[in-house]
């Protein structure tokens, strides 16, 4: 059998940032079995212009890549963008 990614959903999000990281993967989870997602990428700017990942875009990463394992999703990837360049998690190795 042939493998492959497709898109079925894009998803424009607006999560409170003042909010726990574990309501936010709450939220995510939610929304995710809602369209039967085998797996996610996730993608912010960073309005400084700066593509590089803080420490709690890192950890927020990892416990949305936590939470989403329990129930068999997988997180491809998590692009910042910033002025004229894009970091990868994957590419960085930080999945």
């Amino acid at each position: 059998m042939e493998s492959f990614v497709r898109k079925v959903c894009f998803n424009v999000s607006r999560l409170p940032l003042n909010n726990s990281a574990w309501s936010t993967a709450r939220e995510i989870v939610r929304q995710a079995l809602q369209y039967n997602a085998a797996a996610l990428i996730f993608a912010h700017n960073h309005p400084s212009g700066v593509a590089e990942a803080s420490q709690a875009d890192e950890l927020i990463t990892r416990r949305l890549r936590d939470a989403l394992a329990l129930v068999d999703i997988r997180v491809l990837d998590h692009l910042i963008v910033g002025d004229n360049h894009c970091l990868s998690f994957a590419e960085r190795g930080l999945l």
